[in-house]
């Protein structure tokens, strides 16, 4: 059963890496957006394509309160609550099968 242990370990080292890593996309596209950004440059459209689909339906939902965006702020807080909740849940499941 130890396999099983490793794997889901393993998918849990994952997910936080992921997690982790898209939260500074969204961070840095919320930064960028601050200043007037040349839309051709390729960070610039990286940035806009990584982040746009995940924070569009939340700035649908939410609007913007006087002009600013709360939107990248919500899916950051939604990623540490899913590291907080899910990945730890993975590493505790993972050491049940040890």
């Amino acid at each position: 059963m130890f396999i099983v242990g490793n794997f889901i370990e393993t998918v849990a080292y994952i997910a936080d890496i992921i997690l982790g890593a898209y939260m500074w996309v969204v961070i840095v596209a919320a930064l960028i957006s601050w200043v007037n950004p040349d839309p051709y440059n390729p960070v610039v459209r990286f940035l806009y394509l990584a982040t746009e689909p995940v924070l569009r339906p939340i700035r649908k939902k939410i609007g913007s309160l006087g002009g600013i965006d709360l939107s990248p702020m919500i899916v950051v807080l939604a990623i540490v609550f899913i590291r907080s909740f899910l990945v730890k849940t993975l590493f505790q499941a993972s050491r049940h099968f040890h």
